[in-house]
């Protein structure tokens, strides 16, 4: 037999009652490590995708805290794809103000499966310029 894997994070909601628009609802950033969490590890897992339907910018979160141990709320910390590829933070509150070049909001991927950072960069390099 297989062993049991408890855990005490809440139940993704059913697809058609999720929102792309509701970036880290709360059974997601229960599931997210804390900012630092994961620093010093080789690959981090990549547990969520945000991203601008209308531009190129993507955001994929490592790390994220509600409130920072400096103080600033919703801080989020992972790879983001832009103009270049960098690790770093950003603020929920700030991409949540973000319209893209037709007025889109910043989404969710609904349908982003958590992998390991690699897995996300190497994806990243096969795309075709």
């Amino acid at each position: 037999m297989g062993d049991t894997i408890m855990t005490t994070s809440r139940m993704r909601p059913d697809q058609s009652h999720d929102t792309p628009h509701h970036l880290i609802p709360d059974w997601l950033a229960e599931e997210i490590p804390d900012l630092y969490a994961t620093d010093g590890s080789a690959d981090p897992i990549v547990h969520c995708k945000l991203f601008t339907p209308d531009s190129s910018f993507t955001w994929y979160v490592t790390e994220y805290s509600a409130v920072a141990p400096d103080g600033v709320t919703r801080l989020c910390f992972g790879l983001v794809d832009g103009h270049d590829q960098e690790l770093g933070y950003f603020s929920l509150d700030e991409l949540e103000r973000v319209r893209g070049k037709l007025g889109l909001r910043v989404e969710r991927d609904l349908y982003f499966t958590a992998c390991p950072l690699s897995t996300v960069q190497e994806a990243q390099d096969d795309l075709p310029l």
